[in-house]
């Protein structure tokens, strides 16, 4: 365990009380939290699961860049085993897929379609989403949160090639199907893939 795994599990013990907690003082807790985790790794971000029969998940994250997955495995291998917590590596597959709101932006996940491909050792994805412009970074951000719900950040990572959004009156030139069965479909594309998976 390094230094700054250490400090952070530690700091992290003697203060599950008001992460547990946190919507009581928000903004001032998750900048405490952000500041400690950037201490491991500057690219390190996380998320929380609702209360659940006395625990709650912790979702260490490496918000889909890859120079810092091994800081995010690394973290979690070395978490201390406490009672009111499910630490999770990764963002993981959310079902359902939620809805995602930016600012003024919310997207359904029932209006985006998406195809597949096959590309070697990945797989390429076309997302379809209502009224999207290529200039549009909220709606990009928005899809790719959804990607993480539906596939989980680690598969999107090494197993997802070109992704390419497009609006949903494109013309029809692949067949589309509702996002919700990206998670069916894309494990069964995956079990045939060849050679050894890349990154975007």
């Amino acid at each position: 365990m390094t230094d700054s795994q250490k400090t952070f599990w530690q700091w992290f013990d003697a203060h599950q009380d008001e992460l547990f907690d946190f919507e009581i003082d928000q903004e001032r807790v998750f900048e405490d939290l952000s500041e400690q985790l950037t201490q491991v790794h500057p690219k390190l971000t996380f998320e929380f699961g609702p209360p659940n029969s006395g625990q709650r998940e912790f979702v260490i994250s490496a918000d889909g860049i890859r120079e810092a997955f091994p800081a995010v495995s690394s973290l979690v291998a070395e978490a201390p085993k406490l009672d009111r917590w499910l630490i999770t590596a990764f963002r993981p597959r959310r079902t359902p897929i939620n809805s995602v709101q930016i600012g003024e932006t919310r997207v359904d996940p029932q209006k985006i379609e998406f195809s597949l491909l096959s590309k070697g050792s990945v797989i390429a994805i076309q997302l379809f989403i209502p009224g999207f412009k290529e200039d549009d970074v909220t709606l990009k951000q928005i899809a790719y949160i959804m990607l993480d719900e539906a596939l989980g950040e680690y598969d999107v990572e090494t197993k997802v090639g070109p992704i390419r959004m497009l609006p949903s009156e494109s013309p029809r030139e692949t067949r589309r199907y509702p996002l919700t069965e990206l998670p069916a479909l894309f494990d069964r594309l995956a079990s045939t893939l060849t050679g050894t998976p890349s990154p975007n």
